[in-house]
């Protein structure tokens, strides 16, 4: 599915998803975007797979894809990965399916993080760029 055509993950039981939602001291970094396990997640960019992460640590399971486009890295988390590191992917390329979320954090919606980081390792609101793809891609929400 096209990571753009997925609506923005809401507030719940563990939160919000926006960029910048309080995750206690520290604020969210991306945003959510929901969907229901086991949906295949299309690149946000055409670009070269740099990354295929762990960011749990003792939770090899959990995955994320980073690709490389420019001076940004766009990174998905909750994604069983379908690509390899130095795969060029299109833009909605698929870059695997998402993952479930239930038992890591009972009650949450279900989703996939995404988040942005400049070259300098400063995060990006991904907003703007969903919402300008969106009216660019002709998304049926």
């Amino acid at each position: 599915m096209n990571l753009f055509a997925m609506g923005f993950r809401k507030c719940d039981l563990k939160g919000c998803g926006h960029f910048g939602a309080s995750r206690g001291s520290r604020k969210h970094a991306g945003v959510d975007m929901a969907c229901t396990p086991y949906t295949e997640v299309g690149s946000p960019v055409r670009g070269v797979v740099t990354k295929l992460g762990w960011p749990y640590r003792g939770r090899p399971e959990i995955r994320y894809v980073e690709v490389n486009a420019g001076d940004y890295f766009f990174r998905v988390f909750y994604v069983d990965p379908a690509v390899k590191v130095g795969d060029m992917v299109e833009l909605n390329g698929v870059l695997g399916t998402s993952q479930a979320l239930g038992n890591l954090y009972p009650g949450i919606t279900e989703h996939v993080h995404f988040e942005i980081k400049d070259k300098d390792g400063e995060y990006v609101d991904p907003t703007p760029v969903i919402l300008a793809l969106r009216g660019t891609l002709k998304v049926d929400l």
